[in-house]
């Protein structure tokens, strides 16, 4: 089974999507500091509720902006770590690079991203001050 997870970071909320053949569940939490610093515990946690762990993902989506500096650097900071740690293959994604699709579902991420020739393994973030 391919388990795709979608981190988003960059809004009020931070939102998390795992995609599973047909299926997608998602989670969002609070964009606060204390969040910030646990990310990684939230990504773990809501893995466990859906009974898998990060070695079951095959590929990662994050939101690298324009956005929130805090979210920002905190999840692909995370994305970072376990792409070294595990060897899952990422992609750091903006709405901005979809231009012309006009609404935008999560879980049309990972095939935009291939739509788009969004490059894997590559960290760009756009900040907003």
């Amino acid at each position: 089974m391919i388990n795709k997870l979608i981190i988003d970071a960059t809004k009020d909320k931070i939102f998390f999507m795992i995609i599973n053949d047909d299926i997608s569940h998602n989670i969002t939490h609070e964009n606060s500091k204390s969040n910030f610093e646990k990310l990684i515990i939230l990504i773990y946690d809501f893995l466990s509720s859906k009974n898998l762990k990060i070695n079951d993902i095959s590929s990662l989506y994050v939101n690298r902006g324009p956005g929130s500096f805090a979210g920002i650097r905190n999840s692909l900071s995370i994305i970072k770590a376990i792409h070294l740690a595990m060897k899952i293959d990422y992609y750091c994604y903006s709405f901005d690079d979809f231009r012309g699709i006009e609404k935008i579902k999560y879980e049309n991420i990972p095939n935009l991203c291939n739509k788009f020739n969004i490059k894997k393994n590559l960290i760009n973030p756009v900040y907003i001050s």
